[in-house]
């Protein structure tokens, strides 16, 4: 939705103003170290992205990221563009590594399919890290209603594979995804229900937990199996301080068996809150500000991964789309994780 033209490791803060009852100081910043290519259409476009580390050569991990007007990115860490699949409206995006693609293991990529409002479908996509392209795999029906918001979530029980759903008017559908034949498969096992408009979602594997933003109300979890409950848990609300609206992009960074944080995009006011895990305790907030590279505003989709990316990112990989990158169109900023987990520290 556009409103306007922290084990482990959390880049400079906008110049919004903040909510009433929120000083500035309370809210740290950070600036980006390096950003991507901008995406090839203007306006509203550069929407959300997913990171696969390569855990052999973390230098060389790749950005797969959404253009909603014109189909999916590949960038590297310098965000150079490798590849693009072109798709009409591709909203958000996720991924797993370890998926079995036609009977092979492989990085699976999932993207939300918007070009039928009526039928939302699935664009499904094999990650070639070699040939640092995406290969088409195929686009299953994943329910009626527009697609908008989607997150992936691996059972650890059997590793079996599915797809959260995000409809415009607050639907979600839990969709078992089956890549393992000659062609893609889904189906609907689930459907939840928040009251307005979502999009923002991030399935916790180790956990099984499922976080979604409702966007002027703040955000719920569910547990993530199909056979477990659909009722919501409130865990975060919008009170215009510490969560403003419009809540959009969600991320977790792991640390441990359940710990680690849980980040959300506040696209009102150009900021990001931050809790801790697996308590919803509330750890911070920051801005990603101007320096080498622009600032971030408005930001949709967010992405962090933990772990080693090189001698630019040692500690993680955080990637913010950014509303407003001009001259240029949209793009996505490249986040030191360990500069944002000091800057965090600061403030307390």
């Amino acid at each position: 939705m556009r409103l306007a033209p922290f084990a482990a490791l959390l880049l400079a803060g906008c110049a919004s103003v903040p909510p009433a009852g929120m000083a500035a100081a309370d809210t740290a910043t950070v600036t980006a170290r390096g950003e991507t290519a901008p995406v090839g259409t203007a306006e509203d476009a550069a929407d959300d992205p997913a990171i696969w580390r390569n855990p052999r050569r973390p230098a060389d991990s790749l950005i797969v990221a959404t253009d909603k007007r014109a189909g999916l990115h590949l960038y590297d860490l310098t965000g150079r563009h490798l590849d693009f699949a072109p798709s009409p409206r591709l909203n958000n995006v996720d991924l797993r590594d370890g998926v079995s693609i036609a009977g092979r293991p492989g990085i699976l990529v999932a993207a939300s399919d918007r070009a039928d409002e009526a039928q939302a479908r699935l664009a499904l996509f094999r990650l070639d890290p070699a040939a640092r392209r995406l290969v088409p795999l195929g686009n299953p029906a994943a329910g009626a209603g527009e697609a908008y918001g989607l997150c992936l979530w691996r059972r650890a029980a059997d590793r079996a594979l599915f797809a959260f759903v995000v409809m415009k008017d607050g639907r979600i559908d839990q969709v078992q995804v089956d890549t393992a034949g000659p062609a893609p498969t889904a189906r609907i096992v689930r459907t939840l229900k928040l009251a307005t408009q979502s999009e923002g979602c991030v399935a916790d594997d180790r956990t099984g937990m499922l976080y979604v933003a409702e966007e002027d109300v703040g955000l719920w979890r569910f547990a993530a199996d199909p056979a477990a409950s659909p009722v919501p848990v409130s865990v975060a609300r919008v009170d215009g301080r510490f969560l403003v609206a419009d809540a959009e992009g969600l991320a977790i960074a792991p640390a441990g068996r359940n710990g680690g944080w849980l980040v959300a995009s506040r696209q009102g006011d150009s900021a990001y809150a931050v809790w801790r895990l697996p308590d919803m305790t509330p750890a911070g907030r920051f801005r990603i500000g101007a320096g080498t590279v622009g600032a971030t505003s408005e930001t949709d989709g967010i992405e962090i991964v933990p772990g080693d990316f090189g001698p630019a990112f040692p500690g993680g990989l955080m990637v913010a789309q950014d509303g407003d990158n001009a001259p240029a169109t949209q793009n996505f900023k490249l986040v030191a994780w360990r500069d944002i987990v000091k800057a965090l520290r600061s403030t307390r």
